[in-house]
């Protein structure tokens, strides 16, 4: 229901009731500027584009807090998400009163001062997500973030940095009693938490494999904690004499059975990425590393041989634990041999022997 009427005092009152039967009214000097606001606001309802008027004072720090307190994350994506929409400059600010020029001037802030462009991309996709769950709730009609953009990220081969045979026999020597994390990393493609949360009983040593059902998440002594993977990336590798000699030679040295971590730092504690960080720190000083060679550049390292040995995504997917293949491929497609090189390759052998032969019948050697 729908009206306007003149007051006494000559103003002109709109109101109507919305879905859920609550009535909203204004007033309006003019009738026509009230019957523009009636208009916008019936049609909203008409849409399904309506948003409680109310429903959108509330701030954007308290929204953020009801909407996290709804999803099932890991402690990680909960501490991420909280991070991100902490970073705006408009937490004390009713959600409705919220911009896309807001947000695109906050993206430019954050480029400004120096964050990475895939930094600043993850922060705005947690935004997009909060405000989208606002639309959601039909406490704001739109997403002022949705057709805000990101800045633009070097291209994948660009930014991956790849040990070479040599580097990498370099870190191993210089990695001492970390040296069977950097092998995990290298040689099983183990993720940084993964090869810290890795137990002994999870190697076998018959089936020269490793199962990978746990990783450390945190990134200090004080938060850190042993969770179960995310879905999907519990996976059993399999991997080369080699690896499991040495992984054998440190426990015999340093001993551990069924359930005890694998590595562990000289006082016995379980690694989190930041002292991982910091051995990985050590090793690249003492090994003459680049700076720009992180301890995640062994996950691509292992990855790169793997395609390089000839092995499908599918297979590459599975030994590191993609959810799926599209996200190997997003991350490795340049590393595969294109299509001109698999061409190439296919007809090379075929071209070599009719052509060397067709060369010896013409010089008639």
């Amino acid at each position: 229901m729908a009206s306007i009427r003149q007051r006494p005092n000559g103003s002109w009152r709109a109101r109507y009731r919305d879905a859920a039967g609550k009535e909203h009214a204004r007033h309006f000097p003019l009738k026509r500027d009230a019957q523009r606001w009636l208009d916008e606001q019936t049609a909203a309802i008409v849409t399904g584009q309506y948003a409680d008027p109310a429903a959108g004072r509330i701030t954007w720090s308290k929204w953020v807090e009801m909407w996290r307190g709804r999803q099932m994350w890991t402690d990680g994506t909960h501490e991420a998400a909280k991070t991100a929409c902490k970073s705006v400059p408009w937490g004390d600010r009713p959600i409705k009163a919220i911009r896309a020029s807001d947000v695109q001037s906050w993206v430019a802030a954050e480029r400004k001062r120096g964050l990475a462009a895939s930094t600043i991309k993850t922060r705005l996709n947690y935004v997009s997500m909060a405000l989208g769950a606002a639309v959601a709730d039909k406490r704001i009609p739109t997403n002022p973030a949705a057709g805000v953009s990101a800045p633009r990220q070097r291209r994948t081969e660009a930014s991956m940095r790849l040990l070479d045979a040599e580097q990498l026999r370099a870190a191993l020597a210089a990695a001492d009693g970390f040296r069977p994390y950097v092998a995990l990393c290298a040689f099983a493609g183990l993720r940084l938490g993964e090869a810290a949360g890795l137990r002994v009983r999870d190697i076998d040593f018959l089936r020269r494999t490793i199962r990978v059902e746990q990783q450390v998440q945190g990134s200090t002594l004080k938060t850190a904690k042993l969770v179960p993977p995310k879905y999907g990336e519990e996976r059993t590798i399999y991997v080369p004499d080699e690896l499991l000699r040495l992984l054998s030679a440190h426990l015999a040295e340093n001993g551990g059975q069924g359930d005890d971590l694998v590595v562990v730092d000289p006082l016995g504690r379980m690694f989190n990425r930041n002292t991982a960080g910091g051995e990985w720190r050590r090793i690249r000083a003492a090994a003459k590393l680049p700076d720009e060679i992180t301890l995640h550049a062994l996950r691509h390292t292992f990855a790169s041989n793997l395609i390089a040995a000839g092995c499908d995504v599918v297979t590459v997917q599975r030994a590191l634990g993609h959810s799926q293949p599209s996200i190997t491929l997003d991350t490795y497609s340049h590393l595969w041999p294109s299509a001109e090189d698999r061409t190439r390759a296919a007809t090379a052998d075929f071209a070599r022997e009719i052509l060397d032969s067709a060369d010896s019948a013409r010089t008639g050697t």
